[in-house]
């Protein structure tokens, strides 16, 4: 079969198992060039198929040389439907980390589950042993209770009725996107799914099982983001989410000090995902950054940021590096205020008449068709796919 890219809004629908493979061996390769990292060696990483999940994993294999274990939830092909890329993704990884004799173990399940919980805690006992480094980076749509409540999250401003710029993805314009505020609701459901609760469910079970090592280091990932994306993400239902992972951290602390954990939310930098491209301003916004950041060269895709992370902001040699708040900031280069006073003028004047010339918008698009495996430069892309 031939695949070709087949792209829905913000989703494309096919996936290219050669190209995700390729990508996946272009972040390891990136990782290689670089100075090893000392570390922790036993790693589980919850949410890792795609994005800053699978580049932490790519980066705690190949730069600690750590044994890791990864949780997805990823479809395998069916009859002429390919499998999501993440699948694609983790068995590119799997075969590149064994072949170097690490252990790498996916669990494909739902992360929320308890019974996702228990057959990773088993693993990880016959595998591991036990874990000493635990990522969060769940980005998903939903979640299912223990006692069968299903929660889904929303992308909205709360308070007021939001107006404000963004990207067309249909047709690379200028757009005006209108979202209604969120309901009481609503923002519930957001923090449930995507706040604090599950990445605390997570650490309880492992230290109950006794899987949770001492010492152990857990981070949970975050944005923040721009004074124009301020009211949809950080004020808006996302961004009380993500104040109710701060809380988490604090209380994981605080409650697992006897083990002397470090529980940590890093904030980071703005990139092509999937999520990201479902909130409205921030491909516009993302397009803009990647033009100013490349000229100065400052620009950094999910694997740059997970690498640094690890090797000078947990790992190096002063130890953890936090801001006044708390907060891990992997978004130091891309906030920097004479940057963002950039942007925030080119914001008020960009318009589709004059994208082109103040923005990135094929870069953007280069991101998004690389997380699906297609535009890669080493892949033919009209040969015939017959293992799918």
């Amino acid at each position: 079969m031939i695949i070709e890219p087949k792209v829905r809004n913000f989703i494309c629908l096919t996936a290219h198992p050669i190209g995700c493979a390729s990508a996946v061996n272009r972040q390891i390769e990136y990782v290689k060039s670089q100075p090893p990292i000392e570390g922790p060696k036993r790693a589980l990483i919850i949410g890792a198929s795609t994005g800053y999940g699978l580049a932490s994993r790519i980066a705690i294999t190949f730069g600690l040389q750590a044994d890791t274990i990864g949780v997805m939830l990823e479809k395998p092909s069916r009859g002429k439907r390919t499998a999501t890329a993440g699948f694609y993704n983790n068995k590119a990884f799997e075969e590149a980390a064994r072949s170097e004799g690490r252990v790498a173990i996916t669990i494909n399940d739902d992360a929320f589950s308890k019974e996702c919980k228990d057959q990773t805690i088993a693993a990880i006992k016959e595998h591991l042993g036990q874990v000493d480094l635990i990522i969060y980076s769940l980005a998903a749509p939903r979640r299912t209770d223990a006692d069968g409540t299903t929660w889904s999250s929303v992308i909205k401003p709360t308070g007021e009725t939001f107006v404000g710029k963004t990207l067309n993805l249909s047709d690379n314009t200028v757009d005006t996107a209108t979202l209604e505020p969120a309901t009481d609701e609503e923002v519930e459901a957001t923090i449930k799914v995507m706040g604090g609760e599950d990445w605390s469910d997570w650490l309880y079970a492992l230290q109950n099982a006794g899987v949770l090592a001492d010492n152990a280091v857990t981070i949970a990932y975050s944005y923040i983001g721009p004074e124009m994306t301020h009211a949809i993400y950080r004020d808006g239902s996302i961004g009380q989410a993500k104040k109710d992972l701060y809380r988490t951290a604090d209380q994981l602390r605080d409650e697992f000090s006897d083990k002397n954990l470090t529980a940590r939310v890093s904030v980071n930098k703005a990139v092509v995902t999937q999520a990201s491209a479902a909130i409205p301003s921030v491909s516009l916004y993302i397009s803009v950054l990647y033009k100013l950041m490349k000229e100065e060269g400052t620009h950094e895709g999910c694997i740059q940021q997970m690498h640094r992370l690890l090797a000078e902001k947990i790992f190096g040699e002063n130890g953890v590096l936090l801001d006044e708040n708390g907060l891990i900031r992997m978004d130091d280069w891309e906030m920097k205020p004479e940057l963002q006073a950039q942007i925030k003028d080119i914001w008020q004047r960009i318009s589709t008449e004059n994208i082109d010339e103040l923005a990135d918008v094929d870069g953007y698009w280069e991101d998004f068709y690389n997380m699906f495996g297609f535009h890669l430069p080493d892949v033919d892309y009209t040969a015939d796919v017959t293992d799918y």
